[in-house]
């Protein structure tokens, strides 16, 4: 049995490649696995553990991480893997797979090929309410939902944030928004967009409120100029979209769906030219910064009060 787990969902891969592994150590002897790195074997070492039988065990499991990094096991992965020994199950993980290569086109075909792709937000809210009710606790879709929102879209990270919510009071069992908001701290990326979104909406108040809440979470002038400017860079490629819609403005370019969707509100309310102004503004901020001894959280704050006047 050949294995390939494919994708950018490093989470995923990890998960799905510690079921496996387990499930095979259940059965079998750890003499029978062996983990081979292809960005720093050789290819006779590769092959070597491939094609040779089982020592001191029935039944062996070989894990190949990156073998698409070896160009000549690449090359010879057809043959190699058709020499593979029934005793012998292999698992293939490869991250980053040139779809136009060869490799690819064979390991789709003739192996149990598995991609797992980086999930939007929908899908993520899903898999929490999921993973909560296998834990035989609640967690509704919008809670759910709301905590990715907070959070934001690492599923590590969220991994680790459903760990503690499990964890408290656990005779409940159920998840709610109040306990999401006790015991998770929003990620500073999402807060910065709610800076923006009020900045546009013209709450002075709420904008400054959120400027705070970001400094008090340690993040300083020049990481929240970035996100600005990411940000920004949203909203131009939803302003310049010729209508077309939010799915096929994130797929060509590359950003996620929720991401666009959210941005489409505000881009209503600017013009191409009070956004042209906008980027050029943050520009000449962020160039100042570096060169002049200025107060960072000043001028900053000052940037946004003037978004929120316009």
């Amino acid at each position: 049995m050949i294995t390939t787990l494919a994708g950018p969902n490093n989470f995923l891969l990890r998960h799905k490649l510690d079921e496996l592994v387990t499930a095979f150590l259940a059965e079998h002897d750890e003499m029978g696995l062996e983990r081979v790195d292809g960005e720093e074997a050789e290819y006779d070492r590769i092959a070597e553990a491939l094609t040779s039988l089982p020592f001191l065990a029935s039944k062996k499991l070989i894990v190949l991480r990156a073998g698409s990094a070896n160009k000549k096991f690449a090359e010879q992965a057809e043959k190699l893997l058709s020499e593979v020994p029934e005793t012998t199950d292999v698992i293939i993980i490869e991250p980053k797979l040139d779809k136009r290569s060869a490799y690819y086109k064979y390991l789709k075909k003739a192996t149990d090929y598995q991609e797992l792709v980086e999930l939007d937000i929908n899908g993520l809210a899903r898999w929490l309410s999921q993973q909560a009710k296998t834990a035989g606790a609640e967690l509704s879709s919008s809670d759910a939902r709301f905590l990715v929102e907070r959070v934001g879209l690492n599923q590590q990270m969220l991994a680790h944030e459903l760990d503690k919510l499990l964890l408290y009071k656990p005779e409940t069992k159920k998840i709610d928004r109040q306990t999401i908001e006790l015991l998770t701290e929003a990620a500073p990326q999402s807060t910065v967009f709610e800076l923006l979104e009020a900045a546009f909406a013209g709450n002075a108040k709420r904008t400054m409120a959120l400027y705070q809440e970001q400094r008090t979470l340690k993040v300083e002038p020049q990481q929240i100029i970035a996100m600005l400017g990411w940000q920004l860079h949203i909203l131009a490629l939803v302003k310049t979209a010729a209508g077309r819609s939010p799915d096929q403005i994130a797929k060509e370019a590359k950003v996620s769906p929720y991401v666009v969707k959210k941005t489409v509100g505000i881009a209503r309310n600017i013009s191409p030219g009070e956004l042209k102004s906008l980027v050029a503004d943050l520009l000449t901020i962020d160039s100042r910064l570096k060169r002049e001894s200025l107060d960072a959280d000043e001028v900053l704050q000052t940037y946004l009060l003037r978004v929120a006047s316009q």
